[in-house]
């Protein structure tokens, strides 16, 4: 099986009225649903999709020092994605910057859809991972 993941970030001015009244609603060029949209795939061998609603991310890796780093981010909505070779790979966002989540898996694919408030910054330091400013470590800020 595979696993499709979506991490939308919304537009906080769209409006469906908008569009009902001008586009048959559909969103258009100056009325846009989402701001951008970033798609990860793990092709083969996912076996499992666990939905953890209130988790903690382990941000590791290494400083410009070459230092090495960990540091634990609570309050996490995450997926956690495990493969046949028995790797687990984490997707998910802070729980202040989630609107909400999807998960399906239909024949052989499981989809994650992300849909991320657009008001609250936030970083994104590992592809999948977007954890709110205001959670992120400041000793990693410079």
């Amino acid at each position: 099986m595979n696993c499709k993941i979506h991490i939308y970030l919304l537009n906080d001015l769209y409006s469906q009225a908008f569009a009902d009244e001008n586009h048959n609603g559909q969103e258009s060029a100056d009325n846009i649903r989402f701001e951008w949209e970033d798609e990860l795939e793990i092709n083969q061998g996912v076996t499992t999709v666990e939905e953890i609603n209130s988790g903690t991310y382990q941000l590791v890796g290494i400083d410009e020092n070459d230092t090495e780093f960990s540091y634990e981010i609570a309050d996490m909505h995450l997926f956690k994605i495990t493969t046949t070779a028995e790797l687990s790979t984490y997707v998910g966002a802070s729980k202040s910057i989630i609107d909400h989540c999807q998960y399906e898996c239909a024949q052989s694919t499981h989809r994650i859809h992300i849909f991320l408030k657009d008001y609250e910054p936030m970083a994104n330091p590992v592809p999948g991972i977007f954890i709110a400013s205001k959670s992120f470590p400041k000793a990693l800020i410079r």
